[in-house]
């Protein structure tokens, strides 16, 4: 369980190193003590210091830090503090470090005052000087005091009792009520009794039996804590000293009075009860809490895993050692003297694996040591019961606390070290060759792991992403990618090379492809991975090809759109092929000039591009003029049909491969009877045009209402 001493931290000025004494917020939610901010004033030229650069502790928004960026009081190059350039108004002084490694300049040697000066008050602080700067050694923002100086500052009453809480809980042990003599060391306080018990008195007159098995017992610190809780205090305005802070500022983030409403800058802000303010913030905060502490749960379980792992280390160490002399011993006199040189190599990976995960302990340690301190904070000053004060710290506090829990973030909580030993002994070189024995991978790679995020497919196409296991040190050569056949056959080899991503074009459309992959090296072949099952689409998007297309073919409107610049018809393919399923897709004739015979159809990728389409016998298509059209395969030409085209005509094709049928419509009426049947292999959308003729390509089209699952009729129309 986490103690306040890990809270000490939070409690100490980063100025001096010691405990805060008179702690006062800056505007940047950062604490430090009086006396502190004092010893680190800076005293400013009149000339250069610009009013908009002024401000108090209350209510400074953007703290004005700009103006003084541009005077270059705070210099980068050192990371120390200085006065303007160009202005001395003494010596010049060394700077100082705190025992927290700040640098801060001692105070300056204080003028003589004028005679005419009225005496000050005994025990009052000295005056502030004119354009005093205090800088946060922090976060190294700067700021210039308005003519209230220091008092300009909230006091941070709710860190100063928390500070003297835990100094209290540090001072002398606390003596058993009971004992008769000499008083034993208390160990446990009751809160019910309100009694401190030794262990031997606990069990004599506090059994955890009856009645008092009820009663709660706490340490003995945290019973003198909460003896001594003190009543809410009553908070002044740093503005209007005579009034109570009783309201809260939403625009500012601050505790106002009355009059500051009535009087000052906050009277057209948004303000909020001070006491519903204070039950918010304290619940944003636990809530924030909530968060840290798994992290922290997190940190915890992950110590206990590397200090598994440290003897598992040293386990698989001993166990592999032992092997290894067992080898050893069962060779000639040879390989005791090659036995040496490898128990070294051995212990050289031991030790290296150990310094690496205890490396990683401790700096989990130091980690978590910083989380639970700032935790304990957090929770002591959640028991506050001075709403203006927590108010005054709350927001840095919940932001502290989630910068912290974001720390934690992914990588944080990950074995650095696999406590395997990737090594084997290979026992079976000739004698000869004995000097040349050596540690040899004999381990094949682990399995990849699939990248599910980066895998998808498009249209036809399917893209894979893998990667090795995070903690895998087996070298590897290259990757096996297998792909079935989309109907659940057997897989086969598509790619095979070094790289970690691939693209595997011309799939079928609307087929379910599993897929796996498995690396390999010197040793042989890894398991696969896990198999995927990635599906292409159902309805096909493409376009026309202009890769395999006849020179003299245009294309335009992203070569959706494609007319020709010869009189002679030219052929061109669009960039998709099918080979399974049903597909439709349509084109539109935007120009028809001299009553052109424009061919619609599909084709094999290795047709004739200079003839009509059709007049080989590696297309099947449909060619029409005005007034009727043919189909045409391998240059024999087959039911005419009354009805031709126009400009504005639509051309569609219907494609099923689950019959093996060709159809073609025209303005949505099919034109004439099937046209082709028996169709099977890849097969990709095709037309012949001449220059007298440009149609638009549309796709991504569903099958029309007519056409529905059935037997084609005598007749030769679909039922």
């Amino acid at each position: 369980m986490a103690t306040m001493d890990e809270m000490e931290e939070e409690l100490k000025c980063p100025v001096c190193g010691s405990f805060y004494r008179e702690p006062i917020i800056l505007p940047c939610s950062h604490n430090i003590c009086l006396a502190c901010a004092r010893n680190i004033l800076v005293q400013t030229p009149d000339a250069e210091s610009p009013q908009s650069s002024r401000a108090s502790g209350s209510g400074v928004s953007d703290y004005d830090y700009l103006d003084l960026d541009k005077m270059s009081l705070y210099s980068e190059a050192d990371s120390g503090y200085g006065s303007y350039g160009g202005f001395v108004s003494a010596p010049t002084t060394p700077c100082q470090k705190s025992p927290n490694g700040v640098r801060v300049f001692p105070p300056s040697v204080p003028q003589p005052p004028p005679q005419h000066h009225l005496l000050q008050h005994p025990g009052s602080l000295p005056p502030i000087p004119r354009n005093s700067c205090i800088t946060c050694p922090q976060c190294h923002r700067s700021l210039i005091l308005d003519e209230r100086g220091l008092r300009g500052f909230a006091k941070n009453r709710v860190l100063e009792g928390v500070v003297d809480r835990y100094q209290q809980s540090k001072a002398a042990a606390l003596k058993c009520q009971l004992c008769e003599k000499s008083p034993k060391e208390a160990t446990v306080m009751c809160e019910q009794c309100d009694v401190f018990y030794c262990d031997s008195c606990r069990l004599r007159c506090h059994p955890p039996r009856g009645p008092l098995a009820k009663h709660r017992l706490v340490p003995p610190a945290q019973g003198r804590i909460s003896r001594r809780a003190s009543p809410r205090k009553i908070s002044t305005c740093t503005e209007h000293e005579l009034e109570n802070l009783s309201m809260y500022c939403v625009q500012c983030k601050m505790p106002v009075c009355y009059q500051c409403l009535e009087e000052g800058k906050h009277g057209t802000h948004e303000v909020k009860a001070l006491g519903a303010m204070w039950k918010l913030h304290k619940g944003q905060l636990s809530q924030a809490l909530t968060g840290l502490s798994d992290r922290a749960t997190e940190a915890k379980e992950f110590l206990v895993q590397l200090r598994n792992m440290v003897q598992h280390i040293q386990e698989n160490g001993v166990e592999f050692e032992a092997c290894l002399v067992a080898q050893c011993d069962a060779l000639i006199e040879a390989l005791n003297r090659r036995k040496a040189q490898l128990l070294s190599r051995v212990n050289k990976e031991h030790e290296h694996k150990l310094m690496v995960v205890r490396d990683q302990i401790s700096h989990c340690t130091v980690k978590l040591r910083q989380t639970t301190g700032l935790m304990e904070y957090c929770l002591e000053v959640i028991k506050e019961n001075d709403p203006s004060g927590f108010l005054q710290i709350s927001d840095a506090l919940i932001r502290r606390v989630h910068m912290t829990e974001s720390q934690w973030g992914k990588g944080t909580l990950t074995p650095r070290m696999t406590s395997d030993f990737d090594l084997t002994l290979d026992s079976g070189p000739l004698l000869q060759t004995i000097h040349q024995l050596d540690f040899v991978q004999m381990k094949v790679p682990a399995a990849p792991m699939l990248q599910l995020e980066e895998c998808c497919t498009q249209n036809n196409s399917a893209t894979l992403s893998w990667k090795q296991p995070p903690l895998s040190t087996i070298a590897v050569e290259g990757y096996i990618l297998e792909l079935d056949d989309g109907s659940g056959g057997a897989f086969r080899e598509v790619y095979v090379g070094t790289e970690t991503i691939c693209t595997v074009d011309g799939l079928h459309f609307m087929s379910m492809y599993k897929s796996r992959v498995k690396a390999f090296n010197a040793s042989g072949a890894g398991q696969y991975s896990k198999t995927l099952i990635m599906q292409t689409s159902d309805i096909a998007w493409f376009t026309f090809d202009p890769v395999s297309a006849h020179p003299d073919i245009i294309f335009s409107n992203n070569n959706l759109t494609v007319t020709c610049s010869s009189y002679d018809d030219r052929v061109v393919l669009g960039s998709a092929a099918f080979s399974r399923g049903v597909h439709y897709w349509e084109m539109t004739v935007d120009r028809y000039d001299n009553h052109p015979d424009p061919t619609f159809g599909v084709a094999r990728g290795d047709v004739l591009k200079d003839v009509m389409l059709g007049k080989d016998d590696k297309a099947w298509a449909m060619y029409v003029d005005n007034n009727r059209s043919w189909f045409m395969h391998n240059n024999s030409h087959t039911n005419r049909t009354d009805g031709g085209i126009s400009k504005g005509a639509t051309i569609g094709v219907l494609l099923d491969f689950t019959r093996g049928l060709l159809i073609f419509l025209i303005n949505d009426e099919q034109q004439g009877p099937v046209a082709f049947e028996g169709l099977e292999g890849n097969y990709y959308p095709a037309i012949s045009l001449n220059r007298n003729v440009q149609v638009t390509l549309h796709t991504g089209l569903p099958i029309p209402d007519f056409y529905t699952p059935g037997e084609a009729d005598p007749n030769g129309s679909v039922c």
